[in-house]
This record gives structure tokens, sequence and C-alpha cells, in this order.
């Protein structure tokens, strides 16, 4: 199986209106709300390509037990049109604090969504203890994480260098999608595979050219680094070289978790064992059919086939 780790676990409320326009009163046509934070957006994704997945972080309050009962829903074969083909497993850890909202406005006249995130709770030391408790034990079983996400108050900002760490103690491969000094830190505990995008590399480094970036971050520590560039594809340098690609047309729609898609994509591809090229080439169809869906965590079947079938991919010098 594979674990997604997501230490700031959120309530996805997505509201839809006509027309997004400040200082006035909007009517909203259509409310959707789905159990969310990254690294649950990208077990999503992974169920829905046949993986089995588990699913731990923090959860609490009433948005918790409501993010709970989705994602059994979701979970459950048979339960509803998104019902997924690989399971989840929740693995989630109570505490004391309330689940946050993130909360998504989608402007229908032009495809853009305004996103609002809330902090989230205070972690206390016997939660985080529990939770690395149950870390140790759910990496017995996994044939990768992915660690993913902002960390909720209370929580060390080096605390994803302490989860790789343990996790190449237990021979697991680690995918580390988050930014800032979390990043920063992260990045020295060598992971196998980091995602960030162009500002959250340029940040790391203080490189704006991606690829000179990408090789900053290696020498940091990453042993490899997926970097999306947005709608202009992924760049990916690892130490076998480096490749670019591209989707086969812009698309427009709802971009909020085509960043975790692209995640799913790459995980999937490193448990199968896929050259990297083609690693890169799923991650950047299913980022493409992720902004043709709804909301995050889910992607567009039709979009993703024709775009897998139609992603450039080319080679750079090699990445020393």
């Amino acid at each position: 199986m594979i674990l997604t780790v997501t230490l700031n676990t959120a309530l996805d409320v997505t509201y839809r209106v006509p027309e997004l326009r400040p200082h006035t009163t909007h009517r909203v046509t259509e409310v959707t709300e789905r159990p969310g934070g990254k690294g649950l957006n990208v077990a999503r994704v992974l169920a829905a390509l046949g993986h089995d997945t588990v699913v731990t972080g923090f959860v609490g309050g009433v948005t918790g037990a409501v993010l709970r009962q989705l994602l059994a829903e979701i979970a459950t074969p048979g339960g509803g049109p998104e019902a997924a083909r690989g399971t989840i497993t929740d693995a989630l850890v109570p505490i004391a604090g309330t689940t946050r909202r993130t909360i998504g406005v989608v402007d229908s006249a032009t495809g853009d969504t305004t996103q609002l995130n809330e902090p989230g709770p205070i972690v206390t030391t016997p939660e985080w203890s529990t939770f690395m408790d149950g870390y140790g034990r759910l990496l017995r079983e996994a044939s990768a994480v992915a660690l993913c996400g902002s960390l909720p108050p209370g929580v060390p900002v080096g605390t994803y260098a302490q989860l790789i760490r343990e996790a190449h103690a237990a021979g697991v491969p680690t995918l580390l999608d988050t930014s800032g000094e979390p990043l920063r830190r992260g990045i020295a505990a060598r992971p196998h595979l980091v995602k960030p995008n162009a500002d959250e590399l340029a940040g790391l480094t203080g490189s704006t050219d991606p690829l000179r970036a990408a090789r900053d971050a290696r020498r940091r520590g990453a042993r490899a680094v997926a970097a999306s560039l947005g709608p202009d594809g992924m760049l990916m340098v690892t130490a076998h070289g480096a490749w670019r690609a591209t989707p086969p047309r812009r698309l427009t729609g709802n971009p909020t978790g085509a960043g975790d898609a692209a995640v799913a994509g790459l995980l999937s591809g490193l448990v199968e064992e896929a050259p990297w090229p083609d690693r890169l080439a799923r991650a950047v169809a299913l980022s493409a059919a992720a902004v043709r869906a709804p909301v995050a965590g889910e992607f567009d079947p039709t979009v993703y086939d024709e775009a897998l079938a139609r992603v450039e991919v080319t080679e750079h010098p090699a990445a020393a």
C-alpha cells in the first residue's frame, strides 16, 4: 500500500458563483464538500488509479467528523459515482482541536478559483506521540510514503525531516510536497523525491531558473526533483538525467488539485518502477485532467487518457 501523510487535514468546501466580484453579495449556485488536505487528495487520485492507500494525519471536532464520514463514503466500493477502484483506509489520529476548512470560490464566468485556507488546530505533545507510534507501524506495510502540505500549529518545523528519517530507517521511499522552511529542513533529510512548484523552488534556492534551481535542490539533499511549472508542465531532475514534460494544450478550469494529482502520478510510477520519463508524463497528464474536474482529488479520465497519449517529454543535459 501507499501511505499518505496529511498533518493539516481539511474539510474542502467549494462554492460556485456566476461571477466573483469584490465588495458585493453573491448567490451561490452549487456547494460541494470533500475530505481535503493535500495527502487526502493524493490518496483519492491513487485509489482511482487502482492503488490501495492509507491516509494518516490529524482530525478533530465537528469538521473532522464530517471529513471522516465523507472519506468513508468515498472509500466504500459502490459508494457513489466516485467510488474508488483501489481502497482508501482511514488511519487518521483524533485530536482535541477542530479540523480546519478550506474554502474555494469558483467563478463560473471565468473558471478561476479563489482559495481561502484556515491555519489548522494546535497539536499537543501527547497527540504527536500517538501519531508517531502509528506512523512507525504503518511504515512496515508501506511501499512508499507521501508527506504533503502545511504543518499545523504546535508541530515543529523540522517534522518532515524526522518523518523522512523514520521512513529511511524502515526502507520506505519518500516523496515530499511542502513549502518554505519545512521544505528546506525536509530536503536536508534526503527524500527520494520532492515536488515544489516554481515559486517554492525559487524560494528554496534563490534561483528563478527552474533547471538550475532543481539541480541546486538536489545538491541540498533531494535525490530527485519534480518541479511543477503550472500550465507549462513539469521539469524532472534526477541522478540519471533531466526531462521536461509539456501538456498538449493549456486547459482552463479549477487548478486547486492539479499539484496533488501530479504527486499521485509520480507515486504510482514510483511503486510500479516506471522509467522516469513515464512517471513525468503521467504526472503532467493527471495534472491536466485534474484542472478539468470540479473539485480537488478528482480528475477527468477522458482528459487524462488523451493528455497521456500526447504529452511531450524532452530530455535536458545530464543533471550533474
